[in-house]
């Protein structure tokens, strides 16, 4: 056996795939199965079936009554991550493009990777910045607009552990780098619905940010625009600017399949 096949089989997790076959056999044998058609189907043990079941039905994936057992609409949401990552940058396209020519300033789209936010599309009028922002452009989650919005989306467990994993470095003398201070931010982020920097990233650049949605209300991705000091005021990004960055944000997630995107705030998909 070679060292990558080693590799392979050391890594390969087998409770997963057995309840993947659990699941899959509702489709192959009819909606409604009891736990022998099902170990007949998968050709598992009963005990182990029973527990996937049991699991299952725990997580909301799966139910029974009068020995039958089904699965639940939750189980399309296993499907609606991946649709939503592959149809993001193609629904966001055209928004972005027309926000870009309304306000006549640079668009980004990214998500959140561990501590980061990486960047999944962008439309440009110009480069004015020192930083080469291009698809696939990693930044500190802590410094960014997009990265206040992607944190305020977190649940609280999940935000606790990017703060055992972060390392809140100054970037500027306007970079948020104290644990407090972030999480106020992403407090005032959950209950507003937006977020604008003011130079904590780069001297000289100012951005704003706004969260989009996928079909379940979960934050997938953060909608952000950015000028430079010269060009704007802070005051004026606010005003001017950010409720139609929102409203841009809200028309991808309404292409998503998010149709409560005019009703929602983040502290409602935190909870």
């Amino acid at each position: 056996m070679s060292a990558s096949e080693d590799f392979d089989r050391r890594d390969y997790i087998q409770s997963i795939e057995r309840a993947i076959s659990v699941i899959t056999a509702f489709s192959h044998a009819g909606p409604f199965l009891s736990l022998n058609n099902l170990v007949a189907a998968t050709g598992l043990t009963k005990q182990t079936v029973r527990r996937i079941l049991m699991t299952l039905e725990r997580l909301g994936f799966a139910r029974s009554a009068e020995y039958q057992w089904a699965l639940t609409p939750r189980v399309l949401s296993l499907g609606y991550a991946y649709l939503s990552s592959v149809n993001l940058p193609a629904a966001a396209q055209p928004v972005m493009e027309a926000l870009t020519d309304r306000i006549g300033e640079g668009t980004s789209l990214a998500t959140l990777d561990i501590t980061d936010v990486v960047y999944i599309n962008r439309v440009q009028r110009q480069r004015i910045t020192s930083i080469n922002l291009a698809v696939g452009t990693r930044l500190p989650a802590h410094a960014t607009s997009m990265g206040h919005v992607l944190l305020a989306g977190l649940s609280t467990k999940e935000l606790d552990e990017y703060f055992e994993l972060a390392t809140l470095h100054a970037l500027t003398d306007h970079t948020l780098t104290t644990r407090g201070e972030l999480t106020a931010r992403v407090d005032l982020v959950r209950a507003r619905g937006w977020d604008a920097v003011d130079q904590e990233l780069e001297l000289g650049r100012r951005s704003a940010a706004a969260p989009v949605h996928d079909a379940e209300g979960r934050v997938v991705a953060a909608l952000s625009l950015s000028c430079s000091t010269a060009s704007r005021s802070f005051d004026g990004l606010v005003a001017e600017l950010v409720p139609t960055l929102v409203k841009a944000a809200q028309r991808i997630s309404a292409a998503l399949g998010d149709g409560n995107y005019a009703h929602r705030n983040l502290r409602e998909t935190t909870q």
